[in-house]
């Protein structure tokens, strides 16, 4: 699967922060998300156009030149920022006016709306009885819409996935996603057995996920 666009695309992400209002040290949770945008902005530069920033209490933008490491940065927010949990709209289209690669404001343009209107979805249907929740939301400025709708189906099983992990299999299964290096090594880190380890990754439908997660990579690849 591939895409094709008659503009140069950009991806637009906005994160929010789930139930911001219920958190009890909103200044900690706040230091928290602005250390790991800084990080983000430092790891990944070569793919950001405008670098992330906080731009309300509760809500996070950044703007990038290509999709090769959208899944990445959303999981490293999301390791990094749990139990505190984050929506994320992303949005692929033109962006119109002049970017400032210092700061996610002020530019504007497709990318920008499709990522809010993902945003919002997410927000007005959190938690209603007869559809299905999702963290994550793509909407894409194209004709044909079958890919996005792809997309989110995926990421809606991803999110029931999750929301069904113990505390045991997430510390597992992210620790194995972030290091990539095995299940002895894993197990040493946790300070678990690596039968322990194994049955995390089984019961938790790691391989599932995993699979799910890296197709969803390279379609995202192809927005360039």
């Amino acid at each position: 699967m591939s895409f094709s666009f008659s503009y140069k695309p950009y991806v637009a992400i906005i994160g929010d922060i789930k139930s911001s209002k219920k958190i009890m040290d909103r200044n900690g949770v706040q230091e928290k998300l602005k250390n790991i945008l800084e990080i983000i902005n430092n790891n990944y530069r070569q793919d950001i156009s405008a670098k992330f920033m906080i731009t309300l209490g509760d809500e996070f933008q950044g703007l990038l030149w290509n999709g090769n490491s959208i899944i990445k940065i959303i999981e490293e927010i999301q390791r990094t920022m749990y139990p505190d949990e984050i929506r994320f709209g992303i949005g692929v289209g033109a962006i119109t006016t002049d970017i400032n690669p210092d700061m996610a404001i002020g530019a504007d343009g497709p990318s920008y709306y499709k990522a809010r209107n993902a945003i919002e979805f997410l927000k007005i249907n959190d938690g209603k009885s007869k559809t299905p929740n999702s963290d994550i939301r793509i909407e894409i400025d194209e004709g044909d819409n079958s890919t996005s709708e792809m997309l989110n189906a995926i990421f809606m099983l991803l999110t029931m996935i999750q929301n069904n992990w113990t505390d045991r299999q997430r510390e597992i299964i992210w620790d194995t996603m972030k290091y990539q290096d095995g299940q002895e090594k894993s197990a040493q880190r946790l300070g678990v057995a690596q039968s322990t380890v194994q049955r995390g990754l089984t019961n938790g439908q790691y391989y599932a996920y995993k699979e799910a997660i890296n197709t969803i990579d390279r379609v995202l690849r192809g927005v360039r």
